[in-house]
């Protein structure tokens, strides 16, 4: 290609054609370095969009004034330069992902020489190119179909993960109801004997002592073992029409007695006028029972415990909140796995999140939960309402 001096000779119509072709040349370097991007996986979303919308300015007739934005979603990435927002002439393409509009990518001058005398569409078209209008067209197509590919792979490995847990969950879940079937009855013989043992008279006090510890042992191992049976979902529920606040009320009532820690302060805002859910009482008391104590074990000093209930759509959602220490993300991610537990060896069986999740799936509705360290956690249950209870709230 021959240099402005060596162009400065050659014929007006030459030039142009000179000109031209190096503004297609830019054109195509831009392409070819956006397809590098995208060929270029290692580096995270935002880096990607990043790279691609600063070498975009480039392929401008004036780069050296030419800034360049991307915003997708929530995302907003910018080329080096002036603000966007303060930018006199500008062009912009829609960024659509899978078929659906999320975003748009601006080329623009931030400080062109703008005539007055001009209209706004004539004054665009006096700095840009019909080719660039095309070009960040073509950009944008790309951009889309390459986060599209990103979500895609995304959703596969979040779906892959969870089907791993899933198939993890059933071993155990198989598992627990064989030790537990295998181990009711031998715990029952020493509970049985332990208590006809206990009853004989003249029973020296310390055997009598070590007896109500064997008692008291075989009931905690035949609560373990229940626990496990409604884990593995081999405990049937018994559901009937119920009011989630009546049940609250139940729990919250023992467990406020109960409560060793003073500095623990319980609020309650319960819903008024809540339909009634399809369920068994006895297995969202534990629900609410295992919840409540989660928290409370999380407060080591004065701290306050919100449970809430609410009607959302075709479901009522009792929440559980907490002024705690909260979770780490690793021990987010982990916190309904069965026998996971952050206690200290004897504190925790590592089953009460577990059997949680259990009852609320065993009940058709959902769990999810939302902590951050040294802020406290949420545990929100959705629960189906009953069927005859969602034909009169309609």
């Amino acid at each position: 290609m021959k240099t402005p001096s060596q162009q400065s000779g050659l014929p007006e119509q030459e030039r142009a054609a000179v000109a031209e072709l190096g503004e297609r040349v830019k054109e195509l370097k831009c392409l070819y370095e956006v397809a590098a991007v995208f060929a270029d996986r290692r580096e995270s979303l935002r880096e990607c969009l990043a790279r691609v919308v600063s070498v975009l300015p480039a392929a401008c007739r004036f780069p050296d004034r030419a800034v360049a934005s991307l915003r997708l979603d929530g995302l907003v990435v910018a080329s080096p330069g002036a603000p966007l927002a303060s930018a006199a002439l500008r062009i912009s393409a829609p960024l659509r992902v899978a078929g659906r509009e999320r975003g748009e990518m601006v080329l623009a001058y931030s400080d062109p020489p703008v005539d007055d005398s001009l209209p706004p569409e004539a004054r665009v078209a006096e700095h840009f190119l019909a080719e660039e209008r095309a070009l960040l067209e073509a950009v944008a197509r790309q951009v889309g179909v390459f986060v599209a590919g990103v979500e895609a792979d995304r959703h596969r490995t979040d779906m892959e993960a969870t089907l791993r847990h899933a198939d993890r969950l059933a071993t155990i879940g198989q598992l627990a109801a064989g030790v537990a079937h295998e181990l009711n009855e031998p715990l029952g013989n020493v509970l049985g004997f332990a208590q006809l043992a206990f009853k004989v008279a003249d029973v020296p006090a310390q055997v009598r002592t070590d007896l109500g510890r064997i008692a008291d042992a075989a009931l905690h191992g035949r609560e373990i073992i229940r626990k496990l049976l409604v884990f593995a979902r081999q405990a049937p529920a018994s559901k009937q029409p119920t009011t989630i606040n009546a049940v609250v009320e139940e729990a919250m009532f023992l467990l406020e007695a109960g409560c060793e820690n003073p500095g623990v302060r319980f609020v309650r805002d319960l819903g008024a006028g809540l339909p009634d859910i399809a369920a068994d009482p006895v297995q969202v008391r534990q629900v609410v029972t295992n919840l409540v104590i989660n928290a409370m074990q999380a407060i080591a000093g004065a701290g306050t415990i919100t449970v809430r209930t609410t009607v959302v759509g075709s479901a009522v959602v009792l929440s559980v909140a907490d002024t705690g220490s909260g979770m780490t993300p690793e021990v987010l991610r982990r916190v309904f796995d069965p026998f996971f537990t952050t206690k200290d060896v004897g504190q925790g069986t590592g089953l009460g999140l577990a059997v949680v999740q259990g009852i609320v799936a065993g009940h058709g509705g959902s769990i999810e939960v939302e902590s951050e360290p040294a802020r406290g956690s949420v545990f929100r249950v959705r629960l189906p309402v009953h069927a005859a209870a969602s034909v009169r709230i309609r």
